[in-house]
C-alpha cells in the first residue's frame, strides 16, 4: 500500500525492498540510538529485514499493525524515515500506539509532520481508529513539539516506561482522538 503527500511517498513495510530498509536503519543507527532499544547486530542485516517484511505482511493482514517507510519524491530510492502504528486493538478500544523516526539528513524539513498528517488521516479514516497514543522521552523536545502541533494532548508522565538505550526511561504520554469515528455494526 502507498500513501502520497506533496513531497513524500509512504510505503508499507511489506512493500519495501529489505535492502532499502536496511540502508535506512544502518545509516541512522548512531543518530537514533538514544531513542530506541539497543539493537542486536542481526537487526542490521538483509536477512533480518527480509524475515521482518514477511512477518509484517501477516500483521498487516490481521489488522494488528501498519508500518510505513518514507521516501522523498525527488529521491524515491532512499528511505528517510519510518512511522509505525502498532498494538492495534479493536473491540471497545479502537486504538494503537504510534512511533516514528526520521533520518538525520532529513531533519528540519517538516517531512515527519507531512507524513504523520497523511498516515494519521489514513488510520482514522480508512482504519476507523478512535485513538492514537504516542509517547516520547521528556528530553526529546522535537518529538514533543511535533506531537503538540499535530493536536496530541498530554495525558501524563509514566516513570520507567520503556527500556530505551539500555535503561528504563520516563515518557510523556499523549493521545489524539478521532472526532469522526463511526460505530461499525
Amino acid at each position: 500500500m502507498k500513501l502520497e503527500t506533496d513531497r513524500l511517498i509512504l510505503l508499507t513495510l511489506s512493500e519495501c525492498d529489505p535492502l532499502v530498509v536496511l540502508e535506512f536503519e544502518t545509516t541512522n543507527r548512531t543518530f537514533l540510538a538514544p531513542y530506541e532499544p539497543i539493537r542486536e547486530q542481526r537487526y542490521f542485516t538483509g536477512e533480518y529485514w527480509t524475515e521482518q517484511i514477511d512477518s509484517y505482511r501477516q500483521l498487516e493482514r490481521a489488522g494488528a499493525a501498519r508500518r510505513f517507510y518514507l521516501f522523498a519524491k525527488n529521491n524515491p530510492e532512499c528511505a528517510i524515515g519510518r512511522i509505525g502504528f502498532s498494538n492495534i486493538v479493536r473491540g471497545v478500544f479502537h486504538a494503537c500506539h504510534l512511533g516514528f523516526a526520521l533520518a538525520e539528513s532529513a531533519c528540519g524539513q517538516a517531512y515527519m509532520s507531512e507524513a504523520l498528517r497523511a498516515s494519521i488521516a489514513f488510520m482514522f479514516e480508512q482504519e476507523n481508529l478512535h485513538r492514537i497514543q504516542a509517547n516520547y522521552m521528556p528530553t526529546n523536545d522535537r518529538s514533543g513539539n511535533l506531537l503538540k502541533r499535530l493536536g496530541f494532548i498530554e495525558e501524563g508522565r509514566a516513570k520507567d516506561y520503556l527500556y530505551i538505550a539500555g535503561r528504563w526511561q520516563d515518557h510523556i504520554l499523549t493521545s489524539l482522538t478521532n472526532p469522526r469515528w463511526r460505530e461499525v455494526k
